[in-house]
């Protein structure tokens, strides 16, 4: 069972007709559509479950510049910037602080790496640090494993994703958002290559554009439009302590151990390298797409063949209409986790932090992260439909930039001047020979 997510409670009446659909409650979806109202543009968000549910409520709840994609670099300002301010914006608390994040490099070819990130990113004006060894254990105190160093970024900083998400969409909602959840779209319909309307369990929604910020079910919604995505799924597991009197400070990663202090006084504690891939028929169909990334990151991600192929191969189908469909059978993508992870992670704990051996686990979780084969994310008008747009595939690393990648996302719908540059995040990139391959710094 995933954590418990704030609740927001849903607009009374149905809507039958409105300017946008925003398909998905995640944090994403919940930018764009908080963005959306607050320009004045009648706006719906429709939510198969529950806001914040899936994997925006069940990740590390780190917003960083450390160690991005270069490319992602405008967009995490642009967030950073947005974040700062969300608190006083929205009138309630998302978790969001500054504590500074670091990635300690335990080899001297990552701590290579590290450093040529940092040569990159000062172009973009992001003020990072390269610590020694002994900079970070005075910094660390309680550590007790070997480092070469670690890339620490102090304007870096944490909120709590069982919270955010649901702040911003009920700001939206008092700002004019009409708020459905346990509403599953089943189609988008068009007319002459135009967004018409969308289908749900609920009726017919006439609109002139529709966002598919739906994180993992982007792929089969986008099928239903006749769209091929190429994006896959990787199961990821954290897990939350009890309060304790330890806090790190800032957010810290070890790649076997990751952890952050948590506003209920716990911890938050997760891991880069026990990613799973579920073998699954999209495999097959992307494998190749996606070999370049699995192979720098092999050492992270386990293949593994198991009940999901069956699965996704005989129900995983696009929606229809008239008929009730897998959106509304799973509301809650909530997938089963492997326990020895749980208790490696833990172990790996203890190992790095001495001080916290024997720590009482609360509760432990798993999210599928909406994985990209260039592991950036697409956000971006669908061609050929018009009035279609996508804002899908953050890799993992969604949480920081949701806020930058909903108001980008509602520059676009609305023909308003880019907020940062979109050409990255284009779907048309795996179609017009652009050269797709990862960037791995940590």
């Amino acid at each position: 069972m995933g954590p418990n997510v704030d609740l927001v409670v849903s607009s009374s009446g149905f809507p039958r007709e409105t300017e946008v659909v925003v398909i998905g409650g995640g944090i994403v979806g919940a930018a764009t559509a908080l963005s959306l109202v607050e320009r004045g543009i009648p706006t719906v968000l429709l939510e198969k479950g529950l806001v914040g549910a899936e994997q925006s409520s069940r990740n590390w709840g780190w917003c960083r510049r450390t160690g991005r994609d270069v490319r992602e670099l405008p967009l995490i300002n642009l967030s950073m910037q947005l974040w700062d301010g969300m608190n006083a914006r929205l009138g309630s608390d998302t978790g969001f602080r500054i504590t500074g994040i670091a990635y300690a490099a335990r080899s001297e070819e990552q701590w290579q790496r590290q450093q040529r990130w940092l040569e990159e990113a000062r172009q973009y004006g992001i003020h990072s640090d390269a610590l020694t060894s002994a900079q970070l254990r005075q910094k660390l105190p309680d550590i007790d494993f070997p480092v070469q160093g670690a890339l620490y970024t102090a304007l870096d900083g944490r909120a709590e994703p069982q919270k955010a998400a649901p702040a911003m969409v009920a700001a939206a909602v008092a700002k004019g958002l009409n708020l459905q959840q346990h509403c599953a779209v089943r189609t988008i319909e068009q007319t002459a290559g135009k967004v018409g309307e969308v289908a749900t369990e609920r009726g017919a929604i006439r609109c002139r554009a529709v966002v598919v910020a739906g994180g993992a079910w982007s792929r089969l919604l986008l099928q239903g439009c006749g769209v091929t995505l190429p994006q896959l799924k990787v199961l990821s597991t954290a897990f939350r302590t009890a309060p304790t009197d330890y806090d790190p400070g800032c957010c810290i990663s070890f790649g076997l151990v990751s952890l952050r202090k948590r506003l209920d006084g716990g911890l938050t504690v997760a891991s880069s390298s026990n990613g799973i891939a579920d073998i699954t028929p999209d495999s097959l169909r992307f494998g190749a797409r996606f070999m370049p990334a699995y192979r720098a990151e092999r050492q992270g991600i386990r293949l593994r063949l198991g009940q999901r192929f069956s699965e996704e191969l005989f129900h995983w189908r696009p929606g229809r209409a008239d008929k009730i469909s897998i959106y509304e059978r799973i509301r809650v993508l909530d997938p089963a986790i492997d326990a020895r992870i749980v208790r490696k992670v833990a172990a790996n704990l203890a190992r790095v932090i001495p001080a916290l051996a024997g720590v009482s686990i609360e509760q432990s979780w798993g999210g599928l992260i909406d994985s990209m084969p260039d592991a950036i994310p697409v956000i971006s008008p669908v061609a050929p439909v018009s009035g279609l747009y996508l804002a899908t595939g953050f890799s993992g690393h969604g949480f920081g930039i949701g806020p930058g990648a909903g108001q980008l996302m509602a520059d676009l719908v609305t023909g308003s001047p880019p907020s940062v540059d979109p050409h990255p995040f284009r779907l048309a990139r795996f179609t017009d020979g652009e050269r797709i391959a990862a960037q791995h710094w940590l």
